[in-house]
């Protein structure tokens, strides 16, 4: 078998530099919270695919539905010959979006992709074309998807032009001075100096940012924009993508704000390691496209609603939702915990077991520090620890542990992070003892 190295001299010669992988480890098998590389080394996951595997690396319910499926039929393209699963998937969906107001999926095979078609349902539904998105924010690698993103770096950079009639409104981070109050006269100024309320079919939210530095949106802020988007008509889009399916200790994280989108694009961790997105939303508005404007050759694939159902199973019968709360507090509890000792941890905030600590120099909000959030990353893996960044500064180190984990592992991979943050920051000491 190959090497790291020799594996990632291969891919360097074959696949595109566009799109790059923070570590040059080869992953030769997985299972729940680890992994092992390809020369028999392991890895305490705390990234799980990017929040892909809130169930874990081949969690069994997961893996013998697909066996199940792939034992009857791979593909037949809903579209032409539709199947059960799909239709029994999206009745689950349906009964666990928050709100009570009846609902209707749509099945597609990105996150992206489904930003896109919910952002196509609110214009066919409303008449508009105006799109509001957040600085920060972010939603897609596709054009549009690109377009509402609210980060140039390297998302957008040298991509334009994009879409006409996107708009971005400040997100509040309270941690960074801007108040809801500021986020919400940032939107009143769109209104009066950008385009009109009336013109405006949809504004999009994550509940918790993602990409952007796992900032959460404060209730008040979700409750305003729900009353806004009622007085003016505006479609209200929740993008659940990567806080969705248990990840915040609700199935959903608008749930802890007690809003009801109207529509809600989900992905991730619907289906436990396989491609598969969709678009939750409100039945009247879901219908506002014609037959054939929705769709997709993989849409709703049948081995990726197998994993889904299997998903929302485990979800059930493990109560991982509220297993995310015990893991969440867990994580939490030990990055105080370091924060007390170094300063350059200038923030620990997560929801549920969507958990993230903000890098900085010398304890200052407006000191990003993304070099040492760079090293830590890479140092923890040499260590055995699987870590993920984020942020508009890059430097925030995002924890997206499997809920299925226990807290021995979560344990020990705080301690692999301990011992690497120990190690990073020595050197600094050790100059400042001898000065």
């Amino acid at each position: 078998m190959s090497s790291n190295k020799e594996l990632q001299q291969r891919r360097e010669q074959a696949m595109a530099r566009g799109m790059p992988s923070q570590l040059a480890v080869y992953v030769d098998r997985a299972a729940n919270a680890e992994l092992w590389d390809v020369e028999g080394r392991r890895y305490i996951d705390f990234g799980a695919g990017i929040a892909v595997l809130n169930t874990g690396h081949l969690h069994p319910g997961v893996q013998a539905a697909v066996r199940r499926q792939l034992d009857r039929f791979s593909h037949t393209s809903f579209m032409v010959t539709p199947y059960e699963s799909a239709v029994a998937l999206a009745e689950k969906l349906n009964a666990l979006a928050p709100g009570k107001t009846p609902k209707k999926t749509l099945f597609v095979t990105t996150g992206a992709e489904a930003v896109e078609n919910a952002v196509k349902i609110a214009r066919v539904h409303t008449g508009r074309t105006g799109v509001i998105s957040f600085g920060g924010a972010f939603h897609g690698r596709t054009l549009l998807a690109m377009g509402l993103t609210g980060k140039v770096t390297p998302y957008k950079a040298g991509f334009g032009p994009f879409p006409p009639e996107i708009y971005h409104a400040p997100f509040p981070i309270a941690y960074h001075g801007v108040s809801v109050a500021d986020a919400l006269g940032g939107l009143e100024r769109l209104f009066i100096e950008d385009i009109e309320p009336k013109r405006v079919a949809a504004i999009i939210v994550e509940p918790v940012q993602g990409e952007g530095g796992f900032y959460i949106a404060p209730a008040e802020f979700l409750k305003a924009l729900r009353a806004l988007c009622d007085q003016h008509g505006i479609v209200l889009i929740a993008d659940e993508i990567q806080t969705g399916f248990g990840r915040t200790g609700k199935m959903f994280a608008l749930e802890h704000s007690g809003v009801e989108a109207d529509l809600m694009t989900v992905a991730k961790s619907l289906a436990g390691g396989f491609p598969l997105a969709g678009v939750i939303g409100k039945a009247a508005i879901m219908d506002a496209p014609a037959p054939g404007g929705l769709g997709g050759t993989y849409a709703a694939s049948p081995i990726g609603c197998a994993a889904g159902l299997a998903v929302l199973e485990a979800m059930e019968k493990e109560q991982l939702p509220a297993r995310a709360n015990a893991i969440g507090a867990l994580i939490t509890g030990r990055l105080r915990s370091l924060a007390s000792r170094y300063s350059c941890i200038g923030d620990v905030r997560g929801l549920g077991a969507m958990v993230a600590m903000e890098l900085v120099r010398d304890g200052k909000a407006d000191q990003p520090d993304a070099e040492l959030t760079r090293d830590l990353v890479l140092a923890a893996a040499c260590n055995g620890l699987i870590l993920l960044s984020c942020g508009q500064h890059k430097n925030v180190v995002r924890f997206l542990v499997a809920l299925t984990a226990s807290d021995a592992l979560v344990n020990e991979g705080l301690d692999i992070l301990e011992h690497t943050l120990g190690e990073l920051r020595a050197p600094a000491a050790s100059r400042q003892r001898q000065a």
